[in-house]
């Protein structure tokens, strides 16, 4: 019998690690992390889109599927090579800031990047550069001039603010701005240069401590990235580029008008004639910086929920289905048949999708803020697949999300009823009701058990990461404030793994 694997992982993206510069890095606190996550015997490492984003600073609505996000770029180590000067940065404007402030950190970030980037070309062995320029050309030439056009134009959205012809991409109108703006073209393949060659680092130092790198892939990319500029046969546009459907999801039990998202949707007759190219460069970019990803809205694989061009609530929209057993099966004849994927599968999930996950052998997400409900006769619903007592071993069971409350501030939020059905199925007070949920997943039988940073530190609503279809600084803007963690949650957490089989081996 083949033995079954069992491990825990922390959700935290690198944004939210603490710093000097506003932003956490894949500088030496991220080191330090990998060094926590170790000592604990966490094996995984789960983070969000690594994306350069745009308005809003979603990681789920992000410039480019391949590029990655200049603000994680660790300053200190650039000054280290000889790109920056030690006074660059010592004494830097938002080293005490507890959130991130994305419009500042760029304000101050951008130009250091920028000059060390000039310094590496004029001083650096470029042969590596060069090598990594012509091994990612295939989205990195189109990635930089989008940068700096944006930036020329004041404005991301190609579609409706660029002079028409370079919204359209004439040849003699890209051949023109590409020498126009060769310089700083340049810079921004060098700027995803230190991005590239910093991760790979990071992650080379995580997999020898034996913490495994879990990323995450959206489905839809945003209207006004590059992924839409440059492939604008892969999406349903119209002769102008203009949508003709948008993204989101029907109405249900929480929002009588459904959700508009506003993502352009994918022509996936022409994805599948192509021999699923893009999506399958999509996924190996993402393999690059991780060991296993998660697929977000996977159910958008069986059917997507297609809502027309203007209108005004997602209640006009319809399901449209997707070749997604065609994709699986292209992708198995890449990586074989283990896929290194886990499948979030949260929401209302239609048989169809169901088969889907679970003929491709891909494990589905269980979150425990889910688990707790009213059975109809005031007692608990113990038929919820999201309890720990439910969980199959092909799952991965998650306190929470990025997108739900800390459990902490779940739990407060409940009403007193489900309260006490928490803590009657956990036998505990309520100041243990966050740590025992902890140990209650760590028990269960899903493969896998992956806890946000927040809740190992018992944190309440203050630390949410993010605050669904609202758009506001505190989202996406948390960050610790010290990785000086208490010794006894390390020890706890530790001997919980060992007591319950998830260190991995």
């Amino acid at each position: 019998m083949k033995h079954l694997v069992r491990r825990c992982g922390v959700l935290l993206h690198p944004s939210s690690l603490p710093g000097r510069e506003g932003i956490g890095t894949l500088g030496e606190e991220a080191y330090q992390f990998i060094d926590l996550l170790s000592e604990a015997h966490v094996t995984l490492w789960q983070m969000l889109p690594l994306g350069p984003t745009g308005y809003g600073d979603s990681p789920y609505a992000a410039r480019s599927s391949f590029a990655g996000n200049e603000l994680l770029i660790d300053l200190k180590e650039l000054a280290s090579q000889g790109y920056l000067e030690l006074d660059d940065v010592l004494d830097l404007p938002l080293q005490t800031a507890r959130r991130v402030d994305y419009g500042a950190v760029r304000q101050y970030k951008n130009p250091l990047l920028e000059k060390a980037a000039k310094t590496f070309l004029e001083k650096a062995d470029l042969a590596g550069f060069r090598s990594f320029c012509k091994e990612q050309s295939w989205w990195l030439d189109d990635y930089a001039l989008y940068t700096v056009l944006c930036r020329a134009y004041g404005d991301s959205r190609w579609f409706a603010v660029w002079p028409r012809e370079v919204k359209m991409r004439e040849a003699q109108a890209l051949a023109r701005v590409k020498v126009q703006y060769a310089d700083q073209i340049l810079v921004e393949k060098v700027i995803q240069y230190f991005f590239d060659v910093q991760f790979l680092k990071m992650k080379r130092y995580a997999n020898k401590k034996g913490v495994l790198l879990v990323g995450d892939i959206p489905i839809f990319v945003a209207g006004d990235s590059v992924d839409v500029w440059c492939n604008r046969r892969l999406f349903k546009l119209d002769s102008q580029g203009n949508q003709k459907v948008s993204s989101g999801v029907p109405p249900d039990a929480f929002s009588a008008d459904g959700q508009l998202w506003g993502n352009p949707m994918y022509n996936w007759e022409e994805h599948e004639r192509e021999g699923w190219q893009w999506w399958t460069r999509r996924v190996q970019g993402a393999l690059r910086y991780s060991d296993m990803v998660r697929l977000d809205h996977f159910r958008g694989f069986a059917a997507c929920w297609e809502v027309p061009a203007g209108a005004a609530t997602a209640r006009e929209g319809k399901w449209v289905k997707v070749p997604g057993n065609s994709f699986f099966k292209h992708l198995h004849e890449v990586y074989g048949q283990d896929l290194p994927f886990i499948a979030e599968d949260l929401g209302v999930i239609t048989p169809d999708v169901e088969e889907l996950r679970t003929a491709n052998g891909l494990p589905g997400m269980k979150i425990l803020q889910f688990a707790f409900g009213y059975d109809g006769q005031g007692g608990l619903d113990a038929t919820s697949a999201y309890l720990p007592h439910n969980c199959e071993w092909q799952s991965v069971i998650y306190t929470g999300t990025h997108d739900n409350n800390t459990t902490k501030g779940w739990y407060e939020s409940l009403d007193e009823g489900l309260r006490d059905k928490v803590r009657r199925y956990l036998e505990c007070p309520d100041e243990q009701v966050v740590g025992q949920l902890v140990r209650a997943m760590l028990m269960s039988a899903s493969r896998y058990a992956i806890l946000p940073m927040q809740d190992w530190l018992e944190l309440g609503s203050e630390a949410r990461m993010n605050v669904p279809s609202t758009c506001g600084t505190s989202n996406w803007s948390w960050r610790l404030e010290s990785l000086e963690i208490e010794p006894w949650r390390v020890s706890h957490l530790r001997e919980m793994i060992e007591l319950y089989g998830r260190t991995g081996k």
